[in-house]
């Protein structure tokens, strides 16, 4: 069998030292979430060995009930679910919570996989079907609200699209209106930059040269002087977490606390760390949702810098595989299911980590495999079962190949 053991050792070894980490986030506070969660790890590794002994393939002829499956039950949060944290995301399930948004990263996946394994993403319509497909469960999350869900949704299809041999100018011009609503009211010059340079990408990358770039431009200038209505649909707390990273003081005992507050964690940290269950901020629990959100700041505190690098290390060793398994297949549709996988956790990792030395937004994303959540952490073995099934099925054609099978 093919399974490729870097690849699970990694994953093995995140769990391991996540259940450390939330037992001493949690260590005063009598509960026991981190058996918990090795006990999910165990039914995750399960599910995970018995997708990477599958014919994944069978799964391009699937795939619309998967995604249609995820729909249902993304609507379903709507009708019938359970608010926390001001997201309605969860749905009760014989006494555990269920996130499908969770699950619908998977349906995701494989959705743009099996469209995009034939008709790649080297014209215009074929990209504009992709977009609307992911679409349809993006609208679905952003209306619970959960905008870090939804931001994972934007990097996995924006993740899958260039590796289909997507223009990059396409991709630029893309996400070019969400840059825009930014520039134009924080910094108005540099809009007016970004607002040519855009138009040069449409004039030079999209067919019908005079109407790609009218539309492109108009786009973007629409995003700008539109995103102070935009900006008023939001929460309070949602705008809060979108801005307060840039100055947490300004609201230090409200929506800044909890970057205040990490980032005093991981830096009483320094080299080798306080030592595990020895962090004075991590015992105190004195940061917020820090067996989840903010357990980055638990190993940066307990662990120091020394222990935070090797997270960091594990996790690039991971998107190393991830990276290899995508490029050694020759299968379209596997290459694409590992570089979306590859996609989800690498935006993930880098946000949650920002997030927590206050460098990015809060925005509610777990860290792979460390935060603790039932649903994310099966959410990933699961993940990383369909990359072992295609890592599998690879290395038995090339091994018949070999012996001229």
């Amino acid at each position: 069998m093919g399974i490729d053991w870097w690849l699970m050792t990694v994953t093995i070894a995140l769990t391991v030292i996540a259940g450390l980490a939330i037992r001493s986030a949690q260590l005063n506070v009598g509960v026991i979430d981190w058996r918990q969660h090795w006990i999910t790890a165990i039914v995750g590794l399960v599910f995970c060995f018995l997708i990477a002994r599958t014919r994944y393939k069978a799964l391009i002829f699937g795939h619309w009930i998967i995604y249609v499956l995820s729909l249902v039950s993304l609507i379903a949060v709507m009708v019938i679910g359970v608010t926390a944290n001001g997201a309605q995301s969860w749905i009760g399930v014989g006494g555990f919570n269920v996130q499908p948004s969770e699950f619908a990263k998977i349906s995701l996946i494989l959705t743009l996989a099996a469209l995009l394994h034939k008709n790649t993403a080297d014209s215009l319509p074929n990209i504009l079907k992709v977009t609307a497909v992911a679409a349809v469960p993006w609208f679905c999350i952003a209306l619970q609200p959960d905008l870090g869900t939804a931001m994972v949704f934007g990097a996995i299809g924006m993740g899958m699209i260039y590796w289909a041999n997507a223009n990059v100018g396409w991709l630029v011009l893309m996400v070019s209106p969400l840059v825009s609503a930014v520039m134009f009211n924080v910094f108005f010059p540099a809009w007016i930059i970004w607002f040519g340079v855009m138009g040069l990408i449409a004039w030079f990358t999209l067919p019908w040269r005079w109407f790609g770039t009218v539309g492109a431009m108009a786009a973007n200038a629409i995003a700008g002087s539109g995103a102070g209505v935009l900006w008023g649909l939001l929460k309070d707390y949602q705008k809060a977490r979108l801005t307060l990273f840039l100055d947490p003081e300004q609201d230090a005992l409200g929506g800044g606390y909890h970057l205040i507050q990490s980032r005093i964690a991981i830096g009483s940290g320094q080299l080798w760390g306080q030592g595990l269950y020895e962090g004075s901020q991590t015992q105190l629990n004195y940061v917020p949702e820090q067996h989840t959100d903010f357990i980055f700041s638990v190993i940066g505190e307990e662990l120091g810098f020394v222990g935070a690098i090797a997270v960091m290390i594990l996790f690039w060793i991971l998107c190393l595989r991830l990276i290899r398994i995508a490029c050694k297949t020759e299968d379209n549709f596997g290459s694409l299911i590992a570089v979306g996988v590859l996609s989800m956790i690498l935006f993930q990792v880098l946000v949650n980590v920002g997030m927590t030395l206050g460098v990015a937004p809060i925005t509610g994303i777990p860290l792979p495999w460390l935060s603790y959540g039932r649903s994310s952490l099966l959410t990933n073995f699961i993940a990383i079962g369909l990359v072992q099934a295609v890592a599998n099925r690879t290395s038995r054609t090339n091994n018949s190949s070999s012996t001229g099978l």
